[in-house]
């Protein structure tokens, strides 16, 4: 009897290492390579747990259809005491919960702006005892159905984009874009930054408020789905999606405030990332709609206070996991080099959450310079997206990979068996307060957050099935 792998054409497969496979090559025997790592070291058995979950399957399918039938829309610009029932004192960040004794530089220059904003300090000195002696309410922005950008500071006299879900009747906020340079949420509160938040607090709300009533919702879905063909990933570059929102807004701003259009467009066309937060405030109200799905592995939010990274998982509530945050590589603005940048920092990781950003990289070669890479880069950073999550949007798609759609839904048990980390992309703060912006690049999160989070899970799944007995 003859074997027929013997005497047929062989079939093979090869996967780790490359030694047997080069050799196949050489002797031009066709194969199929099969990438595989091995997972992170110490997650095997929590791996095993939650793997043997009979909801998780279920539970991710309808967490991340959640996530993707959201229909965010800009309804409103209202103050942020009005519309987050935000007290005097109290101060919203970005990223995990922290006080002022842990706070990096750029966080705490931009809680001594929000004093000094608010009236709640003569200068800087007084405001930084004050902050210190814990005069003042902080708390996570996330904890508020908010996201803030870098430092993410929110007071109570801010204005606020409001976006809400037309599908699922969320609601979330992001204060509106100062511009770049020396701004609050970078850190900086020089009386430039204080003037120019005046004027936003007593022009530029009002003015986009009054615009909104004239225009009505506006799409954000649409909008991104456009600028992301456009050649914008929404997170470092929003140069489309700003000039597509201008030409929804202008009309009703001549028409509501012609007193101050001018200066109001003027603003808005002369700061690319002006879109940034209302599209922020859109992924932030889609990814909450995935949220609260028993035994779903699916991240809901991953966000930086400038000193620790931290996510939230769907089947966990409202539990962060953290890690110490990296600083990013990049390239930096003028003089500044890596030893001025701060740790990674602000909710805006919000995009990279709901599969745009850094996971949408593949769509805006313009930027790939910027944040220190070139096209392939950016097109190999998408594609590895894709093994880590659960799903494709279906109305974000990237011309450069035939209208595939951005992928999304980042899954922690893909992320522990891989060991492949989300690919952040983003601003860099300069450490010491009040410097402003140094820089943009990449950045990983910590490994740990996603293996503590795996772990939780696993105790969650065993504890549900006790429970079922």
């Amino acid at each position: 009897m003859t074997l027929p792998m013997l005497s047929g054409e062989p079939e093979v497969i090869t996967v780790g290492a490359d030694v047997l496979g080069e050799a196949l090559d050489a002797q031009a025997v066709p194969r199929v390579r099969v990438d595989w790592r091995p997972p992170m070291p110490g997650t095997e058995d929590d791996l095993a747990r939650v793997l043997a979950d009979p909801r998780r399957a279920a539970a991710n399918d309808r967490a991340v259809g959640r996530l993707l039938s959201a229909r965010p829309q800009l309804v409103g610009v209202r103050p942020a005491r009005e519309a987050l029932d935000l007290p005097e004192g109290t101060f919203l960040h970005a990223g995990p919960p922290i006080g002022w004794e842990r706070a990096s530089g750029p966080m705490r220059g931009a809680l001594i702006g929000a004093m000094l904003l608010e009236g709640l300090a003569a200068d800087a000195e007084e405001a930084e005892e004050r902050l210190a002696a814990g005069r003042a309410r902080l708390d996570s922005c996330h904890h508020h159905g908010t996201v803030g950008p870098m430092a993410g500071v929110v007071t109570p006299s801010m204005w606020m984009f409001e976006v809400r879900d037309a599908e699922h009747g969320g609601t979330a906020y992001c204060s509106l874009n100062e511009g770049l340079g020396k701004v609050l949420r970078y850190g900086a509160y020089g009386p430039e930054v204080l003037e120019r938040l005046r004027w936003m607090g007593e022009v530029l709300g009002p003015v986009l408020r009054a615009a909104l009533d004239e225009t009505g919702p506006l799409d954000l879905t649409s909008l991104i789905a456009q600028a992301l063909q456009m050649g914008d990933e929404l997170h470092n570059r929003n140069r489309a999606a700003t000039s597509l929102l201008v030409r929804e807004l202008a009309p009703g701003i001549v028409d509501a405030a012609p007193g101050h259009a001018a200066e109001v467009l003027r603003f808005i066309n002369g700061n690319d990332h002006f879109f940034l937060n209302a599209g922020m405030a859109a992924c932030k109200v889609s990814t909450d709609a995935a949220r609260d799905v028993p035994g779903s592995s699916l991240v809901v939010a991953m966000a930086r206070n400038g000193t620790d990274f931290g996510i939230q998982v769907s089947g966990l509530g409202d539990r962060w996991f953290t890690g110490p945050a990296g600083v990013p590589d990049g390239l930096y603005l003028g003089a500044y080099g890596p030893a001025d940048a701060n740790p990674d920092i602000g909710d805006s990781t919000i995009t990279e959450t709901a599969g745009l950003g850094g996971f949408a990289m593949a769509a805006a070669p313009a930027i790939v310079r910027f944040v220190g890479g070139d096209v392939s880069d950016a097109m190999a950073a998408t594609r590895s997206m894709y093994e880590i999550t659960v799903a494709e949007h279906p109305a974000y798609q990237i011309p450069g990979l035939g209208f595939r759609g951005t992928p999304v839904g980042v899954d922690v048990t893909l992320v522990a068996r891989t060991g492949l980390l989300p690919t952040v992309n983003t601003g860099i703060a300069g450490r010491v307060a009040g410097t402003g912006q140094v820089g943009a690049g990449l950045v990983s999160p910590p490994a740990s957050a996603f293996t503590s989070a795996l772990a939780a899970l696993a105790e969650a799944a065993d504890h549900d099935r006790i429970s079922a007995v």
